[in-house]
């Protein structure tokens, strides 16, 4: 059995759309995706309604949160929350704020670039963003490959967005543990993001993530493409201490990146004892609608 369990759909900031989505994770094979937008549950019913026979669905999102690193620093942590209640009031809401916050702050990084005479379109690519979708970096930086200012997201995020770059703006995202706190009284269970990306950036720390632990985090991904092997031992010994589960996957953007659908999968049995810790949205399975 194949299972990605972190992918993303054009309800955020990948390239396909939830439709084509699933049925290209039939086409690479997987037995089970899960659909994991930033900060939205807005593909789920789309995605649901188009899945490939056979082809199972775990409905998710990427939340974007707030740490601190052990020197105190402050911490972007991403948390990968599964078979939660997407109508729980405290999700809608803070999913609703996190949205507004986007949008604020890409069109003020977009209105900067213009004034420093990049060509940008700022009526155009908010006209192209859906209504309900997480606005974000990956946006400003296809109007930058469109406008013929860089090649690639990744030189876009290199040469102007980047944390710390003259156009990067902060956030103020949701504080990891009530993130961990919200999905687990919804119904879901959550695994923290690549947790050990150092290419990324700071990332946090031991002690951090066994209070997470404690306070219900089920899961670290492991298995991840910005994860070498030492920080892949490093990490699963770390959950075996804290007693827990280990996942794999993509982290698929579609054209946005070149990471491929099935490029880090997650142990069956690791898969089944996650879902088995939530109560909230089943796991659907398509049925050759």
């Amino acid at each position: 059995m194949r299972i990605d369990l972190h992918t993303h759909s054009t309800a955020s900031d990948g390239s396909d759309a939830p439709e084509e989505l699933v049925r290209l994770a039939a086409l690479a094979g997987l037995d089970v995706v899960a659909l994991t937008d930033h900060d939205t549950t807005a593909g789920w019913d789309r995605a649901t309604a188009a899945l490939p026979a056979g082809l199972r669905l775990v409905p998710g999102a990427e939340l974007s949160c707030a740490a601190r690193d052990e020197t105190g620093r402050p911490v972007t942590v991403h948390l990968l929350a599964y078979l939660f209640d997407p109508t729980a009031s405290e999700i809608v809401e803070e999913q609703a704020r996190l949205r507004a916050e986007r949008r604020t702050r890409l069109r003020l990084m977009a209105e900067r670039m213009v004034e420093q005479g990049h060509p940008i379109d700022v009526p155009a690519l908010f006209a192209a963003l859906p209504p309900d979708a997480p606005a974000g970096r990956p946006h400003l930086a296809r109007a930058l490959m469109q406008a013929g200012v860089v090649e690639s997201v990744d030189e876009a995020f290199r040469r102007f967005l980047g944390t710390g770059g003259r156009f990067h703006l902060g956030r103020t995202d949701t504080p990891v543990l009530r993130a961990v706190e919200m999905i687990r009284r919804a119904g879901g269970a959550t695994v923290l993001a690549h947790p050990f990306a150092r290419s990324r950036g700071p990332v946090v720390d031991a002690q951090t993530i066994a209070e997470l632990a404690e306070a219900g985090l089920a899961g670290v991904e492991v298995d991840h493409p910005d994860h070498d092997l030492p920080t892949r031992r490093e990490l699963r010994g770390l959950a075996g201490e804290l007693g827990l589960l280990t996942t794999g996957s993509s982290d698929y953007h579609g054209t946005n990146k070149t990471l491929s659908l099935g490029e880090e999968t997650t142990d069956p049995a690791q898969f089944e004892a996650l879902v088995a810790q939530t109560s909230g949205t089943e796991v659907r399975v398509g049925l050759g609608r």
